[in-house]
């Protein structure tokens, strides 16, 4: 697929850390009225049955650390294993004792849950019940084949195949060719992911990334389709990006460090030859990309940070050609390029475009010099991407939290827009393999509405259904009701909340909520369509999702405002959403259940930290709880990166301030908490296992009342978890299991269940 820099992120993630905590600290202001010596509620028998279970102790080994003048001491530094590095790519030779808690964490959770596992298979087997198992993503035309990813019944994992099209109506047609079984490559491992999957442009070789650790270091594989064999394996230190040149016999290829970073970019033939280095980056602070641009004549490199990125381009058809900078890296200025018949167009926030802006430049001098307005800077209106065809540009903005597709023609300058109706709604569009096209293929969803996947026809707007996400257990988006409210923050700032729930819920503050955020890196939680939450709205909870500052729903002054000395902002947000939502009437206080992934997991961490009597209980997946420690060592893969977005305590004395207002590890006090479900993943190189590990035990250990600390550690995974389709929905029913629990609605399911 051709270079889509949808995102000026360098994505999704790029998370987080490691670790610390405290003894000179500033809390936040905390409602604990009562909350010293209150415990939590209590929900049933199944609540009462794991309190009296007895919780593992993690030993206390203090360590006094000072930093820009603060003293802090941590009694849990010794779950980082010293070998760290070595873990990530070798998990049998962690540290006995780590190990050793480890498993008694485990064991306790399995203990905890024990009761609830026949509900867990319930709602697992009602979730793969929603998904169609023998799947096909819809064909995408290059040339004379048309490439797809399909699912068997009963897979875990994709197969890549192709066929032939039908030279005049672009149609596939005559037998498959499978370029890439999944499950067959899976056979032998535990775990399995794939990164790109890329075909030569010749279609005679398939490249692709596969990671079998979870440690993301992926290895890169080149195979002749005709054959089936696999001609060369180029590393097993690659970030699992790559590309093709066009001569469809050399991969440029991007090199991880031994801190997980993605430094270098490799020339090599795709037979195996020696490589060559292109590019390496000195900065620590940025990691390289590589892509091509829209009409396949450039290799792009980018070397981007947080805040400002730089990008090189190769031509495409001469492999030997050296890299061209197209304008050195400014602090705080970034520019993406789309490239059409006779221009390069930037979308760029420089000249101080907050929500950026469209600048073009010729193709034979693309410098800083020559660039020309050509959309201006709208405040309040995003552009979150742009997509070139000879003809067309196409671009994403974003206004008022709801998207929309904007389509240009070059020849006239006119531009009109794709609307769409619903409240809440997420929208997504693909560049194709085809630049001379006037054909653009994009996806519609909302909470309720399955994927609808459509090619239109950019010149005479037409839209044509390819595919509808079919729910094969039976789903009709008239059962449920989707709302978008605006919530008041503690700054009179709107917060936008997307809200789900089952038509036959009683909004009357009864219902229990499970409520999900981000709200980091910039990144828009979308309104989309998903199979998981509806097991929870089903059983009467109400799903909602707060857009909250930190990530970019409003415009990109909605992140800036949380981030850095900001960063506070994001917290209260998540709070001031659900006290909303208590206050309509879609719950009440003490019937929440805080959900949140990664930074998502900090989210929770602070949350709970703020006001805990507003939550039942709090998941925390993959959390990014320990942001002292892992801010101040700069080893760590994502440190560096990230000292714009979170600040650097190891130089600013007010970085280190903030910083420990909020951080969840270090903010942990005496007093009552919601029940918490942590979970981690011994792999994982963006927030490393021992975050949530110290998080649990410090909470287990400072918490007042009789509630559930738990810690689910997967031991043969990273950062997303189980890597099967199905295995990782265990997961979910795991998580899902919980909150019905801590909200009262689980002790009747699995009594029936039991009598079944």
């Amino acid at each position: 697929m051709r270079y889509l820099p949808l995102a000026g992120r360098l994505g999704a993630g790029l998370l987080g850390l490691a670790l610390a905590a405290c003894s000179q600290e500033t809390a936040m202001t905390t409602d604990t009225s009562a909350a010293n010596t209150s415990s939590v509620t209590t929900h049933g028998a199944l609540i009462t049955r794991a309190q009296g279970l007895e919780a593992p102790r993690a030993e206390q080994r203090p360590v006094t650390i000072e930093q820009v003048g603060f003293t802090r001491v941590d009694e849990y530094q010794w779950i980082k294993d010293e070998n760290w590095q070595q873990v990530m790519r070798e998990p049998e030779v962690l540290d006995s004792d780590v190990r050793e808690l480890l498993d008694a964490e485990n064991a306790y959770l399995d203990n905890v849950m024990a009761p609830t596992e026949a509900l867990q298979e319930r709602i697992f087997q009602e979730i793969r019940g929603r998904i169609k198992e023998d799947d096909s993503s819809v064909p995408e035309r290059d040339g004379d084949y048309a490439y797809y990813t399909r699912y068997r019944e009963g897979g875990q994992y994709p197969v890549f195949a192709r066929r032939p099209v039908n030279p005049e109506t672009g149609e596939p047609m005559g037998d498959e060719e499978v370029l890439v079984d999944g499950d067959a490559e899976a056979a032998d491992f535990d775990y399995l992911d794939f990164s790109d999957m890329e075909h030569s442009p010749d279609h005679r070789y398939v490249a692709f990334g596969v990671d079998v650790r979870g440690s993301e270091y992926y290895e890169i594989r080149v195979k002749d389709v005709a054959t089936g064999a696999i001609v060369a394996t180029l590393t097993d230190e690659s970030s699992g990006d790559f590309t093709w040149a066009n001569d469809s016999a050399t991969l440029y290829w991007v090199w991880r460090d031994d801190n997980g970073r993605s430094k270098r970019v490799y020339r090599q033939p795709a037979n195996g030859g020696p490589s060559e280095l292109v590019y390496e980056e000195p900065d620590d602070g940025f990691f390289v990309s590589v892509g091509l641009s829209d009409n396949n004549n450039h290799i792009v490199i980018n070397a981007g940070g947080h805040t400002s990125n730089e990008m090189r381009l190769i031509d495409a058809n001469d492999p030997a050609a050296e890299p061209v900078l197209i304008a050195a890296r400014e602090d705080d200025v970034e520019y993406y390029l789309t490239e059409a018949s006779d221009r390069f167009y930037f979308r760029t926030n420089i000249d101080g475009a907050v929500d950026y802006k469209i600048m073009s430049a010729p193709l034979d001098n693309p410098g800083r010099e020559n660039w020309e307005d050509f959309v201006p800077h709208r405040p309040g209106t995003l552009i979150n991407g742009v997509i070139g065809f000879a003809d067309w540009q196409v671009r994403v903005e974003r206004e008022n939290a709801l998207p929309r597709i904007v389509v240009h023609e070059y020849a006239t300058g006119e531009e009109y827009n794709i609307d769409f109706d619903e409240e809440a709604y997420s929208l997504g569009a693909s560049a194709g393999y085809e630049f001379a096209t006037d054909i653009l293929r994009f996806s519609y969803e909302s909470p309720s509405t399955p994927e609808e996947t459509y090619d239109f026809n950019l010149r005479s707007q037409e839209r044509t259904l390819l595919k509808r996400q079919e729910v094969p257990s039976g789903h009709n988006p008239d059962d449920y009701v989707v709302r978008r409210i605006m919530a008041p923050g503690h700054d009179g700032a709107q917060i936008p909340v997307t809200i789900l729930h089952h038509r036959d819920t009683p909004i009357d503050g009864s219902a229990p909520l499970m409520l999900y955020g981000y709200g980091s890196y910039g990144i828009t939680i979308p309104a989309a369509f998903r199979v998981t939450p509806l097991s929870l709205v089903d059983r009467g909870m109400v799903y909602a999702t707060a857009h909250i500052r930190g990530g970019m729903a409003n415009g990109y002054q909605w992140y800036l405002d949380g981030k850095l000395e900001q960063k506070i902002n994001t917290f209260r947000d998540f709070v001031s959403s659900g006290e909303a939502l208590a206050e309509l009437g879609y719950t009440s206080r003490g019937q929440i259940v805080a959900y949140g992934g990664s930074a998502g997991g900090l989210l929770v961490g602070a949350a709970i930290n703020l006001q805990p009597d507003l939550f039942a209980g709090a998941i925390a997946a993959v959390p990014f709880v320990d942001v002292i420690n892992t801010m101040s060592d700069p080893e760590l893969p994502l440190t560096p990166p990230e000292w714009p977005e979170w600040g650097n305590p190891i130089e600013s004395a007010d970085d280190y301030q903030t910083m420990i207002e909020y951080s969840p590890y270090d903010q942990i006090q005496e007093m009552a908490y919601p029940h918490v479900l942590a979970t981690g993943g011994l792999t994982d190189p963006r927030v490393t296992y021992w975050e949530p590990t110290k998080f649990v035990a410090r909470l287990r250990d400072r918490r007042t009342d009789d509630g559930l600390t738990l810690l689910k550690m997967n031991m043969g995974a990273g950062h997303g978890g189980a890597s099967g389709r199905f295995d990782s929905l265990r997961e979910t029913a795991l998580n899902w299991a919980f909150a019905l629990m801590v909200v009262g609605l689980a002790d009747d399911e699995v009594d029936a269940i039991a009598a079944e």
